[in-house]
């Protein structure tokens, strides 16, 4: 029976392991009235923004997939719309979901 238990026990922490390493993706849906041209992401907290290259996403529903990182689960992510204002999206955790939503501006 131990010998069952503990190649269980490996292989959960194998299984683990390999999901903790595994790169983080996001896909970014634009509900938003305005183009985003600027993404640029942080881990969660940190307020070091690195801009990710990204082709314009389209207002009114434009989407693209993005890889944000290779750790962690939570990230900051800044968006530069084509009119020039900016939101802050804080805290997204991409271990729970696989896309963010863009809501419009007020």
């Amino acid at each position: 029976m131990f010998p069952i238990r503990l190649a269980v026990l490996t292989s959960l922490l194998f299984a683990t392991a390999t999901h903790a390493a595994a790169p983080r993706y996001l896909t970014l849906l634009n509900r938003a009235h305005d183009s985003i041209t600027t993404l640029e992401v942080a881990t969660a907290g940190s307020d070091a923004f690195e801009q990710r290259p990204i082709d314009t996403i389209d207002g009114g529903g434009g989407s693209t997939t993005m890889r944000l990182g290779d750790a962690g689960c939570r990230f900051d992510l800044r968006l530069q719309f084509r009119n020039g204002r900016t939101a802050i999206y804080r805290d997204v955790n991409v271990c729970k979901g696989d896309t963010l939503v863009i809501a419009p501006l007020r």
